[in-house]
């Protein structure tokens, strides 16, 4: 796929992407209670994960550059009765909003950059999260075999990414989870190898 490519995505979500599970993912939930205040999902698809955290009691926006999975999550926070801030925007846009969030959690975005655009997301990022508040990165990881789906990160890649300004605090190995699809068997069993990772913007 190409990276960061708008229509790419729009194609899948005519679809139903293999990421799009119908719940939060498991990683999200392990954390959930170290996720509080007002809470960014950057590249949040149809909202799982924002609506779960809303539904804790956390003020949330979640963002995403393509329309469509914005407009589904829209649609099932007034079916759950749940209010979140869905907009649809460039993550590598991030210094236009002018809120400062507690924290920050990126399910499935930070592996679609290129290396350049890598650095403007976390530069965005630095300006939007409060000193002392967390970003909870889920990612591919490197120990997934082949190429199918998005680019691989590695441990050292993440702790370049965040080496000026931030404090990784964990990196620990899981899995994405994914919807089976019997046509294609690229991923390992389990779902793809992933990182979650946990780091606090410094200052």
């Amino acid at each position: 796929m190409p990276v960061h490519d708008r229509s790419s995505f729009e194609n899948l979500y005519a679809g139903q992407p293999r990421w799009e599970i119908g719940r939060p993912q498991k990683a999200i939930l392990d954390v959930a209670d170290q996720i509080t205040g007002w809470v960014l999902d950057a590249g949040c698809g149809s909202g799982e994960n924002a609506l779960f955290l809303a539904s804790r009691g956390q003020k949330v926006t979640g963002i995403d550059f393509v329309a469509e999975p914005i407009t589904i999550a829209k649609q099932k926070a007034a079916e759950r009765g749940l209010t979140v801030t869905f907009l649809v925007m460039d993550a590598l846009a991030l210094k236009e909003l002018p809120e400062v969030f507690d924290n920050v959690i990126d399910s499935g975005l930070f592996h679609v950059f290129s290396d350049a655009d890598r650095r403007r997301y976390v530069e965005g990022l630095a300006t939007i999260l409060k000193p002392g508040g967390r970003l909870f990165l889920l990612c591919f990881s490197d120990a997934e075999p082949g190429e199918q789906g998005p680019r691989r990160v590695s441990c050292k890649e993440i702790e370049d990414a965040f080496a000026q300004g931030w404090k990784v605090e964990s990196i620990e190995p899981t899995r994405y989870e994914v919807r089976p699809d019997p046509k294609d068997i690229s991923f390992s069993n389990g779902g793809p190898k992933a990182w979650f990772v946990v780091v606090r913007r410094e200052g």
